[in-house]
């Protein structure tokens, strides 16, 4: 019996929710989860803007209930995940740009989003409305750099390829030589 690619991406979506939530809170300080940027990358790369965003909700919202972790692991993770598969497809399939897509959605829109949701609703009071950039942009650029790393290497070998198409998932690399040269 051969399984069906979308079978085959719920798969995968449940196996990144799971290593997303039990490697959050390694190098994690409020506001700043390198660990969960790498998976939203990774993901997006993997499975497409759509599944990231189903990706990096789910595991807030396990990690909020399960954790106590603040709405921060909503706010952000659904934007810079969203968006490195967005601008990873808009750009042909670079890896940069699912970094960047990252770093731009967490690191900013993310962060911004963030002052009214722990002002409003969580009551969090001192903190102004660019004071999660930082630590998110930090994050980001921690969590960017080992995907990048990661996704990089498994272009080099044609393992990215290979796991694009068993999934169903675009694919980007049709000459399975590495992608690192089309940063």
């Amino acid at each position: 019996m051969k399984e069906s690619p979308r079978f085959l991406k719920l798969v995968m979506l449940a196996m990144m929710v799971a290593i997303g939530v039990v490697i959050s809170p390694i190098l994690r300080i409020e506001g700043m989860c390198p660990m969960a940027h790498l998976i939203n990358i990774v993901c997006a790369v993997f499975l497409g803007p759509g599944y990231a965003f189903a990706c990096a909700f789910t595991i807030g919202i396990l990690r909020m209930t399960l954790m106590g972790i603040p709405p921060l692991a909503l706010t952000g993770a659904i934007f810079g995940a969203a968006l490195s598969g967005i601008l990873y497809r808009l750009s042909g399939g670079k890896l940069i740009f699912a970094v960047i897509g990252e770093i731009i959605g967490t690191g900013i829109i993310g962060a911004l989003v963030s002052y009214p949701v722990m002002t409003l609703l969580v009551g969090k009071q001192g903190i102004g409305w660019a004071f999660y950039i930082p630590l998110f942009l930090g994050g980001t650029l921690i969590g960017g750099s080992i995907a990048f790393l990661f996704l990089s290497a498994l272009a080099k070998t044609g393992m990215l390829t290979s796991i694009q198409k068993q999934l169903g998932a675009k694919v980007y690399d049709k000459s399975h030589k590495s992608n690192i040269r089309n940063v």
